[in-house]
C-alpha cells in the first residue's frame, strides 16, 4: 500500500517489551495531526509530509483505520473492554474508508489491536494498537505500530500479537503510568494528559507471546544495547526465560535476555540526553520574538525534564534596550517572561505572575547563578532556604510552591554575558536533579541563549531604526491658518515595520500651508535615514517658496547626488486659503483624493504622475485645483490602498469610498478611513498589512473674505504713519482692541524696512485675522533677505528687527519673483 513512499531506514533488532514506536494522532477529519519520527522510520514520509494528509494514505494497515465489524462497531458500546486480547486482526478487511469521526464527545468506545503485511521497499510485518479518542480536542485516534518482523520469538509454535491488559494487572503499575507520556514526547502537555487518561483507562499495550505471558509495551527511543559480559544463572538448563519475567519484577521495563551492565545504563543515559537535546534544538529558534523563543524552550522541557520551568530575563533584554558591561548586582532588575509548569492551573499565577520585574538579594541561588554564570544544582529545596527564598516575595507565601522540590538554576548567556535564568524545578516525588542534569540544563541553557541573543540584538536594532524614525516624523499641529489636518502612521509588520513613509505639513508665507506625503523605497534602517534626509529637504526647499515642480525637480536632483540607490515617491501640495485653491506636483505617488463638501463626493485628482525622485531626467508638472470651504484633501501612501495579491484600484476604489464617509472629526474620519481598507482588503482574501502606512487629512476651511484686508503703499516714509492708522482702524472693527499697540509698533518697523530698501515697486501691506492669531505680511521689489542683527547701544540700526522678534510669536522672510516678503504673527487674545 505504500510503494510510493521512500525507502525506510534500516532498523534494529528490539528486545521483547521495549520495541521502537510509531506514534500517529489523527483527527476529526480523518487526517494525522500527529507524526512521530518513530512512524518515519516505520513508514517512510517525514512529518512536514504527513501531518494534513488522510490517514488512510499513509498508514499502510486499513485495519488501525476501521474496528472490527466497520464503521458500525464504533457505535456499539458493548465491545471488548480494556483488559481483552485483540487478536491477530484478521478478517479487518482491506478498504481503505477511514471510520467516521465527529466533534462531539463520543461514548469511549473499545480499542483494536491487530497484525498486518505491509508491502513496500523493504515489507514488514506491522504490529498495532489503536486507540479511539474521546473529549472536546480535534484529536479521534490514537495508533500505536512496531516492526513485528524484528520480534519473532525462536520456536515457531510460539507467537508475537499485539493486545491491551490494565496496567494495575502488572507489578510496577504507576511506574508503567509515568512513563506512559514518553510514547507522546512532542504533544502538548494538556494534550498528552487526556490522551494518556484514555489510554490507561481502555488498556495498557502488551505483547502476547502466548496465551498466558504478557510484556507491557514501552518505547525505544533507538538506543542501542551493546552486548553483556554475562549470562544469568536463574533460568533452568534447557528453558528459556519467560517474556513476563523478562518484564521485570515491577513492570516498567522489560529486563532484556541478558542483564544490562553499568556501563551499558550510562551509555543509553547519555545518548539519551544527547537525543534530548538535539530534540530541544530543533524545536527553538524558529522565531526572533524573544516571548516566543522562551516559550518554545519551556514547552520543550516541561514535563520530560522538569515539572516547573520559569524563566527571567533583564529587563532591558526584554526592551530591546542596552544594559551596562559588568556582572549583575543586587540592584538588576529580572523580568519574569514565561512560566511552564504541570501543576494544577492557576495554581503559579497569583504568586509568581508573568511579568513581574523583580531583584534578587546576595546570598540566593539566583544571586550564585546569575553572578557566576554557572549553573547551581539544590537537591532539595530545604525549610530554611525555602523561608529565604520566600522572603523576596512580599504578602505572598512561595513555600508551599518550592520547598521539598529539586530545583536547578541555569543561567541564559552568550558571548559571556548573562542574559537571564532559568529556574527549573522538579516534584518531589520525582527523582532529584543529578550531575548529569546539571550538565545537561547548562548545555540547554547555553544553545537557548544564542538564541535569546540573536533575538534581542534584533530587536535592540529594530528599535533603533524605530526610535530613528519616529524622531523624524513630525509633531504636526491640528489647526494651521485655514485648515484644520490630522495624521496618523502605522508601522509595517516584524518583516518590514520600519519603513520610510513620511508626512509633513509646513508653514508658508501668505498664509498659505504646503501638505506633504512620501514614500522611500524598502525598508529598514536606510530607508529610515534617507526619509530624514529627503524630508529635511523639503522643509528648507518650501521655505524659500518653490512652486511645487520645482521644489520636486531639486528634490529629484538631490537624491540623484546622494546615491543611486535614493528612490522614492511623493506628493507635493500648497494650500492657498485666500485664493481658494491647490498647486499640487506629484512625483510617481498615488494620487491624492478630494472629497467635496458641497455633495459629499469623493474623487481621486487626476494628476500628471511623473516618475520617482531619483529616477532623473522626468520634468515634473503643477495642477490648480479650485476649492470650496469645507472640501477635505487626503494623502497617504500605497501601504495603505496596497496587498499583495490585490489589485491596486480595489484600494483606491475602497479609499476613495471610506474618505466620503462623515465623521465627528477629524481624527475619527482617519480612524475610520485605516479600518475601512484594513476590511476590504482582508475580507478578499488578501492577508494583512505589510508595508508601512503614513496617512494626512486636511479639511480646507479657508478664509472668510472680511477676514483678509490689502493695502498699498508709497515709497514715502510719511506712508509708514498712515500704514499704522490703517491697521489701528481695521484692529478695532475686528474687535481687537488689545492687540492694537502692539500690531501699530511691529507694522511701523517691518513697513519702516520696506518702504527704505525697495526700489521702484510700491509696498504692500496685507493682514489676515485667523482663529488666535493676527498675520502681517509686507512685500517689496528688494531681494535681500533682511538679518537680525546685534545692535549697540550707539547704532542706529538693527533694533526693528528685534522688537519683532521679541514682540512677535514667529517671524520670517521669504523671496518670491518680485522681491520679498517678511511676515509676522502675533497672539490674539492675551496668548503669546
Amino acid at each position: 500500500m505504500d510503494g510510493g513512499n521512500p525507502p525506510r531506514l534500516p532498523r534494529q533488532r528490539a528486545e521483547p517489551g521495549r520495541v521502537p514506536l510509531a506514534v500517529v494522532v489523527v483527527d476529526s477529519d480523518g487526517r494525522v495531526s500527529h507524526w512521530s519520527s518513530g512512524a518515519r522510520k516505520l513508514f517512510g514520509p517525514g512529518r512536514e509530509e504527513a501531518v494534513g494528509r488522510p490517514a488512510a494514505d499513509l498508514i499502510p494497515v486499513a485495519g488501525a483505520l476501521m474496528p472490527p465489524g466497520g464503521p458500525a462497531a464504533y457505535d456499539d458500546p458493548a465491545g471488548a473492554r480494556a483488559g481483552s486480547g485483540a487478536g491477530s486482526g484478521a478478517g479487518f478487511g482491506a478498504g481503505d474508508t477511514a471510520f467516521p469521526l465527529h466533534d462531539e464527545p463520543q461514548p469511549v468506545p473499545c480499542p483494536t489491536a491487530g497484525r498486518a503485511r505491509a508491502s513496500g521497499a523493504v515489507p514488514i510485518d506491522v504490529l498495532w494498537w489503536a486507540y479511539p479518542l474521546a473529549g472536546p480536542g480535534r484529536s479521534r485516534l490514537l495508533v500505536l505500530a512496531a516492526d513485528g518482523s524484528q520480534l519473532s520469538p525462536a520456536e515457531p509454535a510460539e507467537r508475537v500479537a499485539p493486545g491491551f491488559a490494565l496496567h494495575t494487572e502488572f507489578p510496577g503499575a504507576e511506574e508503567l503510568a509515568r512513563r506512559l507520556p514518553e510514547i507522546l514526547p512532542s504533544m502538548s502537555v494538556g494534550e498528552s494528559s487526556r490522551i494518556v487518561g484514555q489510554v490507561l483507562e481502555l488498556g495498557y499495550p502488551v505483547l502476547e507471546f502466548s496465551r498466558h505471558d504478557r510484556v507491557p509495551v514501552t518505547p525505544d527511543w533507538g538506543v542501542p544495547r551493546r552486548a553483556a559480559r554475562r549470562t544469568p544463572a536463574v533460568a533452568p538448563a534447557g528453558e528459556r526465560p519467560s517474556p513476563a519475567a523478562a518484564a521485570g519484577a515491577d513492570g516498567a521495563a522489560p529486563v532484556p535476555a541478558v542483564p544490562e551492565t553499568a556501563g551499558d545504563l550510562e551509555y543509553a543515559a547519555v545518548r539519551e540526553r544527547l537525543e534530548f537535546l538535539n530534540e530541544v534544538s530543533g524545536r527553538i529558534g524558529s522565531s526572533l520574538d524573544l516571548t516566543r523563543t522562551i516559550r518554545e524552550v519551556s514547552e520543550a522541557v516541561v514535563p520530560r525534564f522538569t515539572d516547573v520551568a520559569g524563566t527571567y530575563l533583564r529587563e532591558q533584554v526584554v526592551a530591546g534596550e542596552g544594559f551596562p558591561d559588568g556582572v549583575p548586582d543586587v540592584t538588576t532588575m529580572w523580568h519574569r517572561v514565561w512560566l511552564e509548569h504541570t501543576d494544577p492551573p492557576g495554581r503559579w499565577d497569583d504568586v509568581v505572575p508573568v511579568g513581574e520585574s523583580m531583584p534578587f538579594p546576595a546570598g540566593t541561588p539566583f544571586f550564585q547563578c546569575m553572578t557566576s554564570g554557572e549553573p547551581v544544582l539544590v537537591p532539595r529545596i530545604t525549610e530554611e532556604m525555602g523561608n529565604a527564598i520566600a522572603s523576596q516575595f512580599e504578602k505572598r507565601d512561595i513555600r508551599p510552591l518550592i520547598n521539598g522540590r529539586s530545583m536547578l538554576v541555569v543561567p541564559l548567556k552568550a558571548r559571556d554575558v548573562v542574559l537571564g535564568f532559568m529556574i527549573l524545578l522538579r516534584h518531589a516525588e520525582r527523582d532529584v536533579f543529578n550531575e548529569m542534569d546539571r550538565v545537561t540544563g547548562a548545555e540547554l541553557a547555553a544553545r537557548a541563549g544564542l538564541v535569546l541573543d540573536n533575538a534581542r540584538m534584533y530587536t535592540y536594532q529594530e528599535n533603533v531604526a524605530e526610535t530613528l524614525q519616529e524622531s523624524m516624523l513630525p509633531q504636526i499641529a491640528p489647526r494651521m491658518t485655514g485648515c484644520d489636518i490630522a495624521t496618523r502612521y502605522l508601522p509595517g509588520t516584524r518583516q518590514g515595520r520600519v519603513g520610510g513613509d513620511w508626512f509633513d505639513s509646513i508653514k508658508l508665507h501668505g498664509s498659505r500651508t504646503a501638505l506633504v506625503v512620501g514614500d522611500v523605497m524598502g525598508h529598514g534602517l536606510n530607508s529610515a535615514a534617507m526619509m530624514g534626509q529627503l524630508r529635511t529637504a523639503v522643509q528648507t526647499m518650501a521655505a524659500l517658496d518653490l512652486p511645487p515642480a520645482q521644489l520636486l525637480r531639486n528634490l529629484d536632483d538631490l537624491a540623484q547626488r546622494l546615491g543611486e540607490h535614493y528612490l522614492a515617491t511623493c506628493v507635493y501640495a500648497v494650500y492657498d486659503p485666500v485664493a481658494q485653491e491647490l498647486l499640487i506636483s506629484n512625483a510617481g505617488h498615488i494620487p491624492p483624493v478630494i472629497v467635496r463638501a458641497e455633495d459629499g463626493r469623493s474623487e481621486l485628482l487626476e494628476l500628471p504622475t511623473g516618475a520617482p525622485i531619483g529616477v532623473g531626467g522626468v520634468p515634473f508638472e503643477t495642477t490648480r485645483v479650485a476649492v470650496r470651504p469645507g472640501d477635505r484633501l487626503v494623502l497617504c501612501t500605497d501601504g495603505l490602498v496596497e496587498m499583495r495579491g490585490a489589485d491596486i484600484g480595489t484600494g483606491l476604489a475602497a479609499l476613495c469610498e471610506s474618505a466620503a464617509h462623515p465623521a465627528a472629526s477629524m481624527d475619527d474620519a482617519c480612524d475610520t478611513i485605516i479600518r475601512s481598507l484594513a476590511a476590504t482588503l482582508g475580507a478578499a482574501g488578501h492577508g494583512g498589512r505589510k508595508d508601512d502606512v503614513a496617512l494626512l487629512m486636511a479639511r480646507l476651511g479657508g478664509l472668510a473674505e472680511d477676514s483678509v484686508v490689502t493695502w498699498q503703499f508709497a515709497l514715502d516714509p510719511r506712508e509708514v504713519a498712515r500704514a499704522r492708522l490703517l491697521v489701528h482702524e481695521r484692529l478695532l472693527e475686528w474687535g481687537l482692541a488689545d492687540a492694537v499697540p502692539t500690531a501699530e509698533l511691529l507694522v511701523g518697523e517691518v513697513v519702516t524696512n520696506a518702504v527704505r530698501h525697495s526700489h521702484s515697486r510700491h509696498v504692500e501691506l496685507r493682514l489676515v485675522r485667523a482663529d488666535d492669531v493676527l498675520i502681517c505680511e509686507v512685500a517689496d521689489d528688494d531681494h535681500a533677505l533682511p538679518t537680525l542683527l546685534d545692535a549697540g547701544p550707539n547704532d542706529e540700526r538693527g533694533r526693528g528687527l528685534r522688537l519683532v522678534s521679541r514682540l512677535a510669536r514667529e517671524w520670517g522672510a521669504s523671496r518670491t519673483a518680485q522681491g520679498k516678503t517678511v511676515w509676522f504673527e502675533q497672539a490674539l487674545g492675551g496668548r503669546g
